[in-house]
């Protein structure tokens, strides 16, 4: 997205990764606009479902809570059934004149998957046990990859460790971490 000649908004690194049936989800807190990091604290991770699912978001926010409040609906239509919720949203965003505008994309937990959704009508499950979205995904499922393989780190600490390397490195993500488990 385009912002007045500053340059395009970036923001965010969101993180998914299971270790021992557990589920952690984090983002760092970092909002770029061009060349300026105009916040350092945002929260893009937020509770459904009564804690029982977790969505981050990257992309634009005002996008992003118009999809997260349409996933939540989809979730208490379906009975906080995650897959067929995902599904249904991301039909739905593919064929809505509205939606699909939509400039943001969603990573969505329960105890037991890890999706992400994206406005192509995308409902993408990792081959692996790892997840990212965002500015710098690259970096932060890179490092949790080599600590799913090399460490006993758990979820959260993984997932928390693997923000805090991609902070070091991506100038669109910083180390203002928020980490939750399912």
């Amino acid at each position: 997205m385009e912002h007045e000649g500053n340059g395009k908004i970036r923001s965010t690194t969101i993180l998914a990764a299971r270790r021992d049936g557990r589920i952690a989800i984090g983002g760092d807190g970092q909002v770029t606009l061009g060349n300026l990091q105009i916040k350092g604290s945002a929260r893009k991770i937020r509770s459904l479902a009564e804690g029982k699912v977790k969505v981050g978001f990257a992309g634009s926010v005002a996008d992003a809570f118009a999809l997260v409040e349409r996933f939540e609906k989809k979730l208490a239509e379906y009975n906080n059934n995650l897959v067929r919720a995902a599904i249904e949203m991301a039909k739905e965003w593919r064929t809505d004149r509205v939606l699909r505008r939509l400039e943001s994309s969603l990573v969505v937990v329960d105890r037991e998957k890890m999706l992400l959704l994206g406005g192509g009508g995308d409902v993408i499950e990792p081959d692996d046990d790892a997840m990212a979205i965002g500015s710098g995904s690259g970096y932060a499922l890179a490092a949790a990859r080599a600590l799913l393989s090399h460490s006993g780190l758990t979820a959260e600490e993984l997932v928390r460790e693997s923000l805090r390397i991609a902070g070091e490195i991506c100038i669109y993500t910083n180390t203002d971490i928020i980490v939750e488990t399912v």
